[in-house]
């Protein structure tokens, strides 16, 4: 991280990140605490939320890990609140969380569709609403997690791709809401990011000839290029931007 910038204004700033034990959100955890900010991070993966919060125990703010069910938003407005109890009033929130389970047309059931919007788009507002009251105190920065997949027309997952397309939606309403508040909304719009996950199921040699076919640049998307965007969309360095959409996808779009 050495040759990456640092962002004085994130130093001490209270940041909530959704989903991150793993993969993107684990990246986010762990660049954000390297800045010095004070971060929590929920996830429904308890083990690799409690060993990666211990892995950073060094930094100058040990990450809080609150295991947490999102589509249970009682559970989401608790760890809110307990976030802001131990951290102050929350500076940044990163909406990250997402499951992008491939499935078919013919194999979604209504509980299923439900089940989507209930991971990949209703806690993205709620946990808005949740920070909303102590963060208009100070202004703040959030940023809502999108995808490619829908603007590439990809299918597969129709259910994760329809509630990606309304985080935009919902990204340009809040910020037209939060604006007076000096509240910033955006949303971070990866490309096929290299997680082991996406590894482990899904990037197969067809993938990857894909991925070299649709990338401009000829390299592996990782969670540290997403993560590096977050940075400077919750730093003051991008104080003036809101509503707007950032894709980080090696030029796929």
């Amino acid at each position: 991280m050495s040759n990456l910038a640092i962002y004085p204004s994130l130093v001490g700033k209270s940041v909530f990140i959704t989903g991150g034990a793993t993969g993107i959100g684990a990246a986010l955890v762990s660049a954000f605490a390297a800045q010095g900010a004070k971060v929590c991070f929920v996830d429904i993966q308890q083990q690799a939320g409690e060993l990666l919060s211990e892995s950073l125990q060094d930094s100058a703010h040990k990450p809080l890990f609150i295991t947490c069910d999102l589509t249970d938003i009682t559970q989401l407005r608790q760890a809110v609140a307990t976030a802001e109890q131990v951290f102050g009033a929350v500076d940044v929130l990163l909406n990250n969380a997402a499951n992008d389970t491939r499935h078919a047309v013919e194999d979604v059931t209504p509980e299923f569709w439900d089940n989507c919007q209930a991971v990949n788009l209703k806690p993205a507002f709620f946990a808005a609403q949740a920070v909303l009251a102590k963060m208009k105190m100070a202004g703040g920065s959030i940023i809502n997690f999108g995808s490619i997949s829908w603007m590439t027309k990809q299918g597969g997952m129709p259910g994760y791709t329809t509630a990606k397309a309304a985080i935009h939606g919902l990204t340009r309403s809040l910020a037209s809401d939060f604006g007076p508040f000096n509240i910033r909304v955006n949303t971070l719009v990866p490309g096929w990011v290299m997680t082991q996950r996406q590894l482990d199921n899904w990037v197969d040699e067809d993938a990857k000839k894909l991925i070299a076919y649709n990338q401009c640049l000829d390299a592996a998307l990782m969670p540290q290029d997403i993560a590096n965007l977050a940075l400077f969309l919750a730093a003051d360095d991008s104080s003036m931007i809101t509503a707007q959409s950032f894709n980080v996808d090696a030029g796929w779009v």
